[in-house]
């Protein structure tokens, strides 16, 4: 299907590249600020999947290149089409992309075997339907793209590759620096910044039941312990009936989060909320854990106590190896909790991190000990 190098054609032609661009330009940079968490995700992926009954477990190690040259892949293709550039080839790259994208986003709206595809990373969280709707509307300017990436097409060899090779440079260096470090915008709850606990909020489980009247049908919620107020009252009684009854109980502004004692208890919230702030060491792979990350732990706790600050260790590693380990590199004495693995990795991409909190918010946090701002 040849199409003819009309004003109209053209023009649209420059629409659909400025309109799928900058949604893989934003798709690219919002992951490139968190190229672990894209990480994070591939290995999601590795470890739900499987072709013909093969699993893909065994390339978890492969998850972080494959992640940085996605975002690189994305980001080039944003760019290449806004700037124009090697129009065949970013056509083409394109519509491969999408084609995997749309079967891969269709497959998890189908199945559900990983709840989030992480398109947009952490910044826009789409459900699989949401996501491959997404990328059918997509798929319609990117079928114009490629059957007119022809038209007014130029000879402009050294500029393209001036493009392609800076655009390639500058998202690749991003990543590498955010793979190093905290990533430089998060969107994730544990933002410097953020309130993890309503501090306005009672500590305490409240229970709340729902009556209505037998006559008008209207519905009253207390607290069920008002209830034997009105229970004294036998008209009260006789006008209305229980209907439900539900639990309401504080909790830390993060899915998922706890901070387990070794009898089970979740100490997160009075911690997290202490008025007098508190130090958190972050672990959620013991084995990657080397010496020179002992000696950054060891810096943190030396740090604290200068600071007047309590220090703690999350992990989530077993209490026997947490404690053998923790012995056989002189920090026996630290205070540990256990979390959920990919609730630490949520909280901190660091393996150690160091956060510190107080008063129920996030002062700061990062990969050094020696980074964090903490006041006497």
């Amino acid at each position: 299907m040849k199409i003819k190098d009309t004003k109209l054609n053209y023009t649209l032609n420059v629409v659909s590249r400025w309109v799928v661009g900058l949604v893989f330009l934003f798709s690219s940079f919002v992951k490139g600020v968190d190229p672990m968490g894209t990480m994070f995700k591939v290995q999601d992926y590795m470890s739900n999947w499987e072709l013909f009954g093969m699993g893909f477990e065994w390339a978890h190690p492969l998850a972080g290149v494959l992640a940085v040259t996605l975002i690189c892949a994305e980001f080039l293709v944003g760019v290449m089409l806004i700037c124009n550039a090697f129009r065949v080839f970013s056509a083409w790259l394109l519509a491969l992309m999408m084609a995997f994208f749309t079967v891969t986003t269709f497959v998890d709206a189908t199945t559900n075997l990983v709840d989030d595809c992480g398109c947009f990373g952490d910044a826009i969280k789409l459900t699989n339907w949401q996501t491959f709707w997404k990328n059918v509307v997509l798929d319609v300017p990117t079928v114009w793209i490629v059957l007119t990436c022809h038209l007014r097409k130029k000879r402009r060899f050294e500029r393209d590759s001036i493009v392609f090779i800076a655009a390639l440079t500058v998202m690749l260096v991003f990543c590498i620096y955010n793979i190093n470090h905290e990533p430089v915008i998060d969107f994730r709850p544990w933002k410097v910044g953020n309130q993890m606990v309503d501090l306005e909020q009672d500590a305490t489980t409240k229970s709340y039941v729902t009556y209505r009247n037998k006559e008008t049908g209207e519905r009253m919620e207390m607290e069920a312990a008002k209830l034997m107020e009105y229970m004294s009252d036998t008209a009260w009684v006789n006008a209305w009936e229980w209907e439900s009854s539900r639990v309401e109980m504080p909790e830390i502004k993060a899915p998922g989060f706890s901070m387990l004692d070794m009898e089970g208890s979740d100490r997160a919230l009075d911690m997290i909320a202490a008025e007098e702030g508190l130090v958190i060491v972050t672990i959620h792979h013991l084995d990657k854990i080397d010496a020179e990350d002992v000696e950054e732990i060891k810096t943190a706790v030396a740090l604290a106590g200068e600071n007047g600050k309590d220090i703690v260790l999350l992990t989530s590693a077993l209490p026997e190896d947490i404690q053998t380990w923790m012995y056989e590199n002189g920090v026996e004495g630290l205070e540990y909790y256990f979390a959920d693995a990919t609730a630490i990795e949520t909280m901190m991409r660091g393996n150690p991190g160091f956060m510190y909190v107080e008063k129920g918010t996030v002062v700061d946090k990062g990969r050094k000990a020696e980074e964090l701002k903490m006041e006497k």
